[in-house]
């Protein structure tokens, strides 16, 4: 096993608010998502110590990232929900250096675990791709939800659901996590330039690409809620379970027909982070995507898994499941499983994975989440 990685950061340890933070390690740091740095926070009244995530706030000269960081522990105050990550704020280091300070989870981002089982020859069940994928619809469904105190809904869309996206805990706890590229109304909220998409491009609905091929002029993403609701989140889970369950990404170009590989997209598209294609090649993926071109693939599932996939999978979003529809559907295949599928189990199985993976490190190259193999994952999880 190898050391985790020291943050290059200035100040490791800082003091701020009551709380003492300790930086011990780089969990992840790749160019197609953000940082995020594992620390402890002690609370300097009673020394009880907790574990949480710090990501750093990437600051613009006017002040817009900052501001965007504000929105997304605002947006938090409505979301205290059991598969969301809690946020329990902002910090800044002596160095003006800014986090967002989250809850950390002992266990691996959905991706890493799928990662994990592919290159050790396994394959995660059925039933843990349902419980999973179960959980984050539930709490989607919270998130779509919600309303100010006025009772105005806030239409909420988290924009971002993917594999890195998703904590499932060594105990089988599962988590939503980053809702910064949420789509929201909250008041006084940063719109998002026109001509650009945020959140995980690779998962994207169709939808999300036409309202940023649509928008123009200074209102930038207002247009949005006239066009966008919480099922293209449903779409981003549909594309993540069917991931979970093949071991394979669904918008890769083996799955689609050749002559919607190449790029048509006629208004150039960008991306507020870097993604490992070009956008419009997604985009065009995306918006020819015919979940029927799936439909040997989801013939293969077990029986009723493959029709909730193709539901929440509809190009049309007025086709598609909600998220609540998504999670009703998942847990009455759970329910009619000879052998109950929980929590626990689905620890049990990460957890074999995470073991397997460990014996064959040799194997594994650097994963994106830099903790998963470290030695911090014995002594601290």
């Amino acid at each position: 096993m190898s050391k985790p990685e020291l943050p290059r950061v200035k100040h490791r340890h800082f003091t701020l608010d009551g709380f003492r933070y300790q930086i011990y390690a780089t969990q992840v740091e790749d160019r197609d998502y953000d940082t995020l740095y594992q620390a402890w926070r002690t609370t300097v009244a009673n020394g009880e110590r907790t574990q949480v995530l710090l990501k750093p706030v990437a600051v613009s000269g006017d002040g817009e990232q900052r501001g965007r960081y504000w929105e997304e522990v605002q947006l938090a105050l409505h979301l205290e929900h059991p598969h969301i990550a809690k946020v329990h704020g902002i910090t800044v280091a002596p160095d003006r250096a800014t986090y967002v300070v989250t809850e950390s989870m002992p266990g691996l981002y959905l991706a890493t675990a799928l990662d994990f089982s592919l290159l050790v020859g396994r394959r995660v069940s059925p039933a843990f791709a349902a419980h999973v994928a179960s959980l984050v619809a539930d709490a989607l469904d919270h998130a779509h939800m919600q309303a100010d105190k006025q009772g105005t809904p806030l239409h909420i869309i988290h924009r971002g659901v993917g594999p890195m996206r998703i904590r499932v805990g060594f105990d089988g706890r599962v988590k939503l996590v980053n809702f910064g590229s949420a789509y929201s109304e909250l008041r006084d909220r940063l719109k998002t330039p026109p001509g650009i998409l945020r959140g995980d491009a690779a998962y994207a609905a169709p939808e999300l690409w036409r309202a940023v091929m649509d928008s123009s002029g200074p209102v930038g993403d207002s247009l949005i809620a006239r066009k966008v609701d919480g099922r293209a989140d449903v779409f981003s889970l549909g594309l993540t379970l069917l991931e979970t369950l093949w071991a394979l990404y669904a918008l890769d170009p083996v799955d689609i027909p050749e002559d919607v590989q190449k790029p048509r997209v006629a208004r150039k598209v960008t991306t507020e982070q870097h993604v490992w294609t070009d956008p419009g090649v997604l985009a065009d993926r995306a918006l020819r995507f015919d979940v029927a071109q799936l439909k040997d693939r989801l013939d293969q599932l077990p029986k009723g898994l493959g029709e909730i996939v193709r539901r929440a999978l509809q190009p049309d979003p007025s086709e598609r499941l909600t998220a609540a529809q998504m999670r009703d559907g998942l847990r009455e295949y759970l329910a009619k499983l000879q052998s109950p599928f929980d929590d626990k189990a689905a620890g049990a199985e990460l957890s074999g994975i995470y073991g397997a993976a460990k014996s064959a490190r040799r194997l594994l190259g650097s994963p994106i989440e830099r903790t998963a193999l470290s030695d911090l994952d014995d002594e601290e999880g």
